[in-house]
């Protein structure tokens, strides 16, 4: 798992700043916090099918009305899925299997303490030989 987690307040935080964390960090999955209380994640695809700058002509900045009028929350998966520390990588290989993300926050004593995604398992795989 990635332990130093990049994560966004929905409160203090803006769409823009999660487009922009995507780009700068080259990350795909924002955990999204409420008073350090995990309560969503926005993934890097849910930006994505805000765009419509290159569906039409000349409508570059397109996007950046979308971003303005939505808020973090509303684009957002609420509620996602956790995991503790202690779960194992053939665990979370089912959870990736099985279900439609590609991510999961680690959660300890309620607190966010990584994020392991999909990536992260096929790179220990890949070391395993």
């Amino acid at each position: 798992m990635t332990k130093a987690v990049i994560t966004v307040d929905k409160d203090t935080h803006t769409l823009r700043d999660v487009r922009d964390l995507f780009r700068k960090e080259k990350i795909r999955h924002i955990p999204v916090l409420e008073k350090k209380k995990l309560i969503g994640i926005v993934s890097k695809n849910d930006i994505n099918r805000l765009s419509f700058g290159a569906l039409f002509e000349n409508q570059a900045n397109a996007d950046e009305g979308v971003l303005d009028m939505l808020t973090i929350d509303q684009v957002m998966t609420a509620h996602p899925t956790v995991i503790s520390p202690e779960v194992s990588i053939k665990e979370v290989a089912e959870i990736f299997a099985t279900q439609d993300f590609h991510s999961l926050p680690v959660v300890e004593n309620g607190t966010i303490v990584g994020i392991v995604t999909s990536t992260d398992v096929i790179r220990y795989l890949l070391e395993q030989y």
